[in-house]
């Protein structure tokens, strides 16, 4: 059967808000506070969720935690299959990285192939203490040893479906959607 929109809503706004939230509460567990943290979002959803992180995490510990934002376009390794002219976006970490723990932030944990490359850029920026990965949703299908430390929601997927996060900073309202890959296709023509 095939539809003209999602075939699930994964998580609406209020449960996309407790997942942050409870991610929040395990950073600040698992690295004994806030303190000499740094939040990097992958472009382009990872940015968003990585300044919600930083809000919460200063709520809850009362410090800044300061947030960049990273663009891994020319460290991917599939990079002459996405597109002929590529669209480079902006790195931008305005503090040093060195001897702090970094939390990478993303949407989707899907193949690995992401992260490998945010690794790798990150990792010409400087050399931190540590880095932890944090993700609202992680599909499976790791094509990579690579695993999320914090994780909003574990969805297991079939390879014809796609994940689809909208948040309210790009797309007006807070949801994770799970698409099969034809409708998807079918609604954006």
């Amino acid at each position: 059967m095939s539809g003209s929109g999602p075939k699930a809503i994964i998580l609406s706004e209020d449960e996309t808000r407790r997942a942050l939230t409870r991610i929040a509460h395990e950073i600040v567990e698992r690295n004994k506070g806030a303190q000499n943290l740094a939040l990097i979002g992958i472009h382009t959803r990872g940015i968003p969720l990585a300044a919600r992180l930083a809000a919460k995490l200063s709520e809850l510990e009362g410090v800044d935690v300061p947030t960049g934002m990273l663009d891994i376009t020319l460290y991917r390794d599939d990079l002459s299959e996405v597109a002929h002219q590529p669209i480079i976006r902006e790195t931008q970490v305005p503090f040093d990285i060195s001897q702090r723990r970094v939390i990478l932030v993303d949407d989707v944990l899907y193949t690995g192939r992401t992260v490998r490359a945010a690794l790798d850029a990150l990792i010409d920026l400087g050399r931190p203490a540590g880095i932890q990965l944090a993700v609202l949703v992680d599909r499976g299908h790791r094509e990579l040893p690579i695993r999320a430390d914090y994780v909003g929601k574990n969805l297991p997927t079939a390879s014809s479906e796609v994940v689809k996060v909208k948040l309210m900073e790009s797309d007006g309202t807070d949801s994770v959607e799970l698409w099969d890959l034809a409708d998807l296709k079918a609604s954006l023509k």
